[in-house]
């Protein structure tokens, strides 16, 4: 028998020209307002539906959105033929600039008829999350940024923090412009971000990468836009709300000290690495993530 879907139906909102797709988890849904950010050319689906009913239970009202270049949201018009590497290395977009996927994140928050939320923010969407915050403070309850490099660092600045050796991996990765060829973008993504202190579980991420099959992980273009958008206002040290800062101590793409260095420059942020976690979110990892968002509401509720 097929399982009914967690989630509630498709909603869009509008950030100018740009629809973002967004929608809500129906469990928990009189908790805390808590909104998901996700990385680098994923879609909102790759949050693991279990994660998100752990958070429920710890009483948060899930929802999540794709990022614009990703999902079911807008994707922009090609500017340029860089690829990821180059548009991170160079510290200068065309398509668009972070303030504006900052604003998206508040789109969705008036789509859904919340006046603030709680942010968790994951790789790129860490770093989106931390723009929001100092963007709109007063529509920000609390921030937690996992797995992201401080969100005022780019261009070179930002090797410092990454792991060479798994961003030529990733350079080398090519796959067809196909329903299998997604997948198996999928499956390389999983094995090269996760925790080597586990089995690799292939059958595992060949199932999840089925369910979440989009192109965003093999499309270099859109991921180029979205990591090329450049912040242009203050530095991490002005943000004001409640911050949480989670790390994979295995993180085989952005080094913890990254989450060293975020949590020693937000006022008051608590930082919390989390064993046998890589560049991921893996199921052994959940209670204690949703724990420890709940312990940072908390914080901010009092």
């Amino acid at each position: 028998m097929e399982q009914s879907s967690p989630w509630g139906p498709l909603g869009r909102a509008r950030s100018g020209v740009v629809r973002l797709a967004y929608d809500r988890l129906l469990q928990g849904a009189d908790g805390e307002p808590l909104l998901l950010v996700t990385g680098l050319g994923a879609s909102r689906r790759w949050f693991p539906d279990g994660l998100c009913r752990e958070l429920a239970a710890h009483g948060f009202a899930v929802a999540r959105y794709d990022q614009r270049d990703g999902g079911e949201s807008t994707h922009l018009p090609s500017v340029s033929r860089r690829s990821p590497l180059s548009a991170l290395l160079r510290g200068r977009g065309e398509a668009y600039t972070a303030e504006d996927v900052a604003d998206d994140a508040i789109a969705v928050l008036d789509a859904l008829g919340w006046e603030s939320a709680h942010l968790f923010g994951v790789s790129l969407g860490g770093a989106v999350a931390q723009r929001v915050a100092l963007r709109h403070p007063g529509r920000v309850r609390s921030l937690t940024s996992m797995a992201a490099v401080p969100g005022d660092v780019a261009g070179l600045r930002s090797l410092r923090f990454l792991r060479p050796a798994t961003l030529a991996r990733f350079a080398r990765l090519r796959f067809p412009d196909t329903p299998e060829g997604d997948v198996e973008a999928g499956v390389a993504v999983a094995r090269l971000l996760a925790s080597p202190a586990r089995p690799f579980d292939e059958a595992a991420a060949r199932r999840t990468a089925a369910l979440n099959a989009d192109g965003g992980l093999r499309n270099g273009q859109t991921q180029s836009r979205q990591i090329g958008a450049q912040w242009h206002g203050p530095g991490m040290e002005r943000i004001a709300v409640p911050t949480l800062v989670l790390h994979g101590e295995d993180d085989p793409l952005v080094r913890p000290s990254a989450a060293r260095a975020l949590a020693a420059r937000v006022p008051g942020a608590r930082l919390a690495l989390l064993p046998r976690t890589g560049h991921e979110l893996p199921e052994e990892a959940w209670h204690r993530i949703a724990a420890e968002l709940r312990r940072t509401a908390d914080t901010s509720a009092a």
